[in-house]
């Protein structure tokens, strides 16, 4: 086997994960949930501490990983706000700033060309946020009652660290891709 691979294979199973935690979700059953959602959030820990300590970084796995991590936040919050557990307008939030993000970089690629993806600071405690609530709330669902109050504060954290790291990504990105564009005509100028 090519150890290279493993980093890569943790993610993908990370993505099969996704089938049986939609199913224990949807029908109600979070003691199995927490578990899967436990499993998945350790093997993204694990694949990127592989690829960092033996560089199996790869093109590859640093376009995967993100999607990984992205697909297991939305499908579960996705579900947690059908059956209610989770503020509708908190969800359409979340999903509004990843479809900004993605729109964004796609057209980065179409007119710059490729790039590396590199999350913020920022974006990285939005996810950390994202993660600590949904946590906090299948646990409560699950096996100990969270309060109503520390609840409330994570959604908060959340709908805030949603909304600046949206604009910080607005603002980093789009100041690359003014730079990126002038330096092209710029050398189409000089051509």
């Amino acid at each position: 086997m090519n150890w290279k691979l493993l980093p890569n294979i943790i993610t993908s199973i990370r993505l099969v994960l996704l089938v049986p935690l939609s199913f224990y979700l949807s029908a109600g059953h979070y003691e199995v949930a927490v578990y899967i959602f436990f499993i998945a959030g350790f093997s993204d820990a694990l694949d990127g501490y592989l690829a960092k300590k033996f560089g199996w970084v790869s093109r590859f796995g640093s376009i995967l990983d993100p999607i990984a991590d992205k697909a297991l936040l939305v499908v579960t919050m996705a579900i947690l706000t059908l059956k209610g557990e989770i503020d509708l307008l908190l969800f359409i939030c979340v999903a509004i700033r990843d479809i900004y993000i993605v729109l964004g970089a796609y057209v980065y690629y179409r007119n710059i060309g490729p790039f590396d993806m590199q999350p913020s600071w920022l974006s990285k405690f939005n996810t950390f946020a994202q993660i600590l609530m949904v946590t906090a709330l299948l646990v409560s669902l699950s096996y100990y009652p969270v309060s109503a109050e520390i609840h409330a504060w994570l959604a908060i954290v959340v709908y805030l660290t949603v909304i600046t790291s949206a604009l910080h990504y607005g603002w980093v990105w789009g100041s690359k891709y003014r730079e990126a564009k002038n330096s092209l005509s710029d050398n189409n100028l000089n051509e």
